[in-house]
């Protein structure tokens, strides 16, 4: 497969966030009214926007939610991605893989930018992506729509059909899909067979995997 671009999904693919992320979700949830465990958060959640669980919380509760409620869970998210952040192991070597084989890629999040700054910031990453980091804000629809990674395709110069993308939720999946593009899925957090079901050209376990794929 010739791809001219690889656009990666940011939480669960480049960062280990997920686990951290959906934690406090679960603990702001709970308090609302809305008991959920960090593992049934992270289930349910999984690359899903911020913005929009506080939507479906309220319409759940038949009230509005605080003002800074979405502020104050990303304070306590990012207070722990700096004291334990860790990239995905192994992306370091699909990065590198593809830089030799002079591949662009570029990140497609359904995360704001200030939390990829926080994130990408504290692994080092962020350097790799310097100017191609995309949010779903910018095109003002989040993921399992499409809009985001076409975006992605057109800023990057690059038809949607030779775009490869790495996600890790099954909406993430649907979002490439729906874009016409080839989308690998990393069970990084044992969802194998709903990465299939979703629509995955392929699911792989580890980020070794990927680069060995890659690099034949």
């Amino acid at each position: 497969m010739n791809f001219k671009l690889v656009i990666f999904d940011c939480d669960g693919v480049l960062v280990d966030s997920e686990a951290i992320g959906n934690r406090f979700i679960a603990e702001a949830l709970s308090t609302a009214g809305i008991p959920i465990s960090a593992e049934g958060a992270l289930s349910r959640f999984l690359g899903g926007k911020l913005t929009q669980i506080k939507k479906d919380a309220e319409k759940q509760l038949g009230q509005k939610l605080s003002s800074n409620w979405v502020e104050d869970i990303y304070k306590k998210q990012f207070i722990e991605f700096r004291r334990n952040l860790k990239p995905i192991e192994g992306i370091e070597k699909v990065l590198n893989v593809l830089e030799f084989l002079e591949i662009p890629f570029c990140v497609g999040s359904n995360g704001p930018i200030n939390k990829m700054d926080v994130s990408l910031g504290v692994t080092d990453l962020k350097r790799r992506f310097e100017g191609r980091i995309f949010s779903a804000d910018d095109v003002g629809i989040p993921k399992p729509a499409p809009d985001l990674y076409l975006f992605c395709a057109k800023e990057m110069g690059v038809n949607p059909g030779e775009c490869l993308v790495v996600e890790d939720s099954p909406r993430g999946v649907r979002a490439g899909v729906s874009a016409g593009m080839t989308v690998f899925g990393y069970a990084g957090t044992k969802n194998h067979a709903a990465l299939e079901e979703a629509g995955c050209n392929q699911v792989f376990s580890t980020m070794n995997e990927l680069a060995e794929f890659l690099g034949h």
